[in-house]
C-alpha cells in the first residue's frame, strides 16, 4: 500500500510504502528510510523496478532542483543510482541520525524533521526553470528568459537535476501525459495537450522512459 501527503518541507512530498513497483521518473530525488538504513534515490533517466524489502519504507521526495543543496552532492553524480546516507555524509553523523529514526514513533514526522533542520532556502531561478518546462515552454525560451546560455543553464541543470535541461522537460512531460491519461483523457487528445508531435510519440516516449507501454502502465494504476 502506497500513501503520501505535502510536506511541510516546500514542494516536497512525505510517502510511505512497501517500497516494491516500477519508479518513474520524475525530475526529483528522494530521502528514504528502511530496516534501519538512510539511503539517497537521486534522479532517474528511466523506471526503476524494485521488488522491495522487508517492512515499510519511508521516503521524502524532495522538489525537484532542491536535494542537491540539501545533501551537498551534484545530483549528477547520483544519476540513476541509489546510494547510503552515509556514502555522502560523515558516518557518525549518519549513525546518529539512523538511531533518531529508529527510536521515532512516527518515522515519517522524524524524516521530514531532519529535512527540515537542514532545509536550505529554495533558489528560486531553479523553481522558475521547473515551471516554465513544466508548462511545456521550449528549452530555448526559457534560457532567454532566465537570462542564461545554453551552456550555462545544461551546468545548472546537471547541477540541480542530474541531467539537461531537454530531459528535464521530456520528464516533466512524461509526468503531464502519464496524469491526463489517468484520468481518462483520451490518448491522441493527451498528446496533443502535453506538446507531442502525435499519440504514437507519445507511445514511444512512455516506453523508452518506463520501460512498458502505455496501456500495461496504466493498467497498474
Amino acid at each position: 500500500m502506497y500513501t503520501e501527503r505535502a510536506s511541510r518541507l516546500a514542494g516536497a512530498v512525505l510517502w510511505t510504502g512497501d517500497g516494491a513497483g516500477r519508479v518513474l521518473p520524475d525530475g526529483c530525488m528522494d530521502l528514504l528510510w528502511n530496516g534501519g538504513r538512510l539511503l539517497v534515490a537521486g534522479p532517474d533517466t528511466r523506471a526503476y523496478v524494485t521488488a522491495g524489502a522487508p517492512g515499510t519504507w519511508v521516503g521524502l521526495r524532495f522538489h525537484p532542483g532542491s536535494a542537491p543543496a540539501f545533501l551537498g552532492v551534484p545530483a549528477h553524480e547520483l544519476r540513476d543510482l541509489r546510494v547510503e546516507l552515509a556514502d555522502l555524509w560523515p558516518a557518525s553523523e549518519v549513525r546518529r541520525l539512523r538511531s533518531r529514526m529508529a527510536g521515532a514513533a512516527d518515522p515519517a514526522a522524524a524524516l521530514e524533521d531532519i529535512a527540515l533542520e537542514r532545509a536550505v532556502p529554495a533558489d528560486p531561478v531553479l523553481r522558475a526553470l521547473v515551471a516554465s518546462l513544466d508548462a511545456g515552454r521550449p528549452v530555448g525560451v526559457t534560457a532567454d528568459e532566465l537570462g542564461f546560455g545554453a551552456r550555462q543553464l545544461h551546468r545548472r541543470s546537471l547541477v540541480a537535476f542530474g541531467y539537461g535541461p531537454k530531459t528535464l522537460a521530456r520528464i516533466l512531460r512524461l509526468q503531464r501525459a502519464l496524469a491526463l491519461a489517468r484520468a481518462g483523457v483520451p490518448h491522441a487528445e493527451t498528446a496533443a495537450r502535453c506538446g507531442f508531435a502525435d499519440q504514437a510519440h507519445l507511445a514511444r516516449d512512455v516506453r523508452e522512459l518506463t520501460g512498458v507501454p502505455l496501456t500495461r502502465l496504466l493498467a497498474a494504476g
